[in-house]
């Protein structure tokens, strides 16, 4: 008569009668989560890295941008280069001029001025007749010959304004001026205009 003994497991496996599927050999039930608690877990660090990146904003601000050349109208109503401190506006032929006007000497930064005028913003420079020849911005209309031939100061190339209450309008014989000269030359007994307008109707200054 054959005896029938009890199935007895060995490492959580029946000895008989119970088959273990191909690659499941030994696992216990905690397989099964372990790669969810490592995705939690990674999950986990990047927020906690992202909390530490905002709260370090929060503490010290933003990263420094690189500052942006901005324009600004002088005290002479001009064009201007406003400085880093957003208070301070000198004018634009005072940028790269070989000496430090602004407050933090940014008008003289080496990005700025290593390839004049290309490395210039725009609204510092102002062309000639010559495409090739350039002033700042602030020499048009100035009442100065700037240019060499008076585009700076006289169309087609420039559309300037009237002479100012300073300045007596002629066509002058003086290289220096364009269409007015300075009042202060008038009645000097020098000519400085073509139809001695400075001597004879010119009242001065």
């Amino acid at each position: 008569m054959n005896k029938i003994f009890p199935q007895v497991e060995v490492n959580g496996n029946a000895a008989a009668g119970n088959k273990v599927l191909p690659g499941k050999e030994g696992c216990a039930p905690s397989c099964c989560s372990r790669h969810g608690a490592c995705l939690s877990a990674f999950v986990l660090l990047l927020l906690a890295t992202l909390a530490a990146l905002i709260a370090l904003v929060a503490i010290f601000g933003p990263p420094p941008r690189t500052p942006v050349a901005q324009a600004c109208v002088t005290l002479t109503n001009r064009t201007g280069f406003l400085c880093r401190d957003q208070r301070s506006c000198i004018s634009a032929s005072s940028v790269c001029d070989g000496i430090r006007t602004c407050p933090h000497g940014e008008d003289e930064d080496e990005a700025l001025c290593r390839d004049v005028p290309q490395s210039l913003p725009r609204f510092l420079v102002a062309r000639c007749g010559d495409p090739a020849s350039w002033i700042y911005s602030d020499q048009r209309c100035d009442g100065t010959n700037n240019c060499g031939d008076c585009s700076d100061e006289q169309i087609p190339v420039t559309a300037c304004p009237p002479c100012g209450p300073g300045w007596w309008r002629c066509s002058s014989t003086v290289f220096k001026y364009c269409g007015c000269i300075p009042r202060r030359l008038c009645r000097d007994h020098v000519q400085h205009c073509f139809d001695w307008s400075d001597e004879y109707s010119c009242p001065g200054h």
